[in-house]
């Protein structure tokens, strides 16, 4: 298998990234804490067919695959582009009656507990919420999941909404489509986890490269440059993992997409904590204000991290099935 990107996926990955450039530059991200969705940049986005990238040439997507979306979504994750990425993609490919005009879709992964409460990302942005169920996808206009209260969010870009109670809705594809369309959600996470794990990495080179200190730029300093090294190995290799599942996906009989998809999300995960927790540490005291783009980098990877998915949640598929190799 081959793991170069070719020459038009590196144009698309361009082409995404001027936008992003243009629309989110990460120097101006603060400027997002009170409207992470501003009028119009969902509509943007939508026109950009980010969203459709994946979906069926036959039912007005672009048919082109997973390797494509993940090229796009490093991208997106690395501008902190706010809103429901992932689900609005996954109701694209699976769902696209709700993806009409600029709609944003949200999503729910039901736990059997009612103690864990009902919490929904950008919930109240939402035209639709999805829900994955054991038995099934199910459907829920905004308008009927009642009474939803704003909570603090971890990432000011990320508002949460907490509904009371959460509606049966209405069944719009089976238990295979949910399983399904969990493995490909765990895949953009993945991709977006790796453009935070990147960007971490290219805001904490800058920075040192520009601090003085003692007369000399820090990151000629030992220390640092260890620091450094090993924010690029995590990203090298959470690049390598999430391109790999990507094409996998594409090709269902070049590996295991399960396990491959777990290991994909644990390593981007930990890239992603680690290396905007470095950013910090590289930036010094400057590196925990309110100002300063590494705390909107640590806060996003800890929302990705529950997302799709749990680090024990993909470490247990991983382990089953090593245990039943040996077995």
């Amino acid at each position: 298998m081959d793991f170069r990107l070719t020459e038009q996926q590196l144009e698309l990955q361009d082409a995404v990234r001027a936008f992003c450039e243009k629309h989110y530059a990460v120097a101006d991200i603060g400027a997002l804490d009170r409207t992470p969705l501003r009028p119009g940049d969902w509509q943007r986005l939508a026109d950009l067919d980010v969203f459709r990238l994946a979906a069926p040439a036959s039912i007005g997507g672009l048919g082109l695959g997973l390797v494509e979306a993940a090229v796009v979504y490093e991208v997106l994750g690395s501008h902190l582009v706010p809103g429901p990425l992932a689900w609005t993609a996954l109701a694209a490919i699976h769902l696209p009656d709700l993806v009409v005009g600029a709609a944003v879709v949200g999503g729910h992964e039901e736990v059997d507990d009612a103690s864990v409460p009902v919490l929904i990302d950008y919930g109240q942005y939402l035209d639709t919420v999805i829900v994955l169920r054991d038995d099934g996808v199910f459907s829920i206009p905004r308008d009927d999941l009642g009474g939803i209260e704003t909570v603090t969010p971890t990432d000011p870009l990320t508002p949460i909404a907490r509904a009371q109670r959460l509606p049966r809705g209405t069944q719009v594809a089976g238990r295979e489509v949910a399983t399904e369309m969990r493995h490909l959600g765990t895949v953009l996470a993945s991709a977006l986890l790796l453009g935070i794990a990147d960007r971490a990495l290219q805001t904490a080179v800058r920075y040192a490269a520009d601090r003085q200190q003692f007369g000399r730029p820090i990151g000629s300093f030992q220390a640092i440059k260890h620091l450094l090294a090993d924010m690029y190995v995590r990203t090298m290799l959470t690049r390598s993992a999430t391109y790999a599942v990507a094409a996998i996906a594409d090709d269902r009989d070049s590996g295991d997409l399960v396990v491959a998809a777990s290991a994909a999300k644990l390593i981007a995960t930990d890239a992603a904590i680690r290396n905007a927790k470095t950013c910090i540490q590289v930036h010094g005291g400057m590196g925990f204000t309110w100002e300063m783009v590494p705390h909107y980098l640590l806060k996003r990877a800890w929302v990705l991290e529950h997302t799709f998915g749990s680090r024990p949640q993909h470490a247990d598929i991983i382990a089953t099935d090593l245990a039943s190799e040996v077995a």
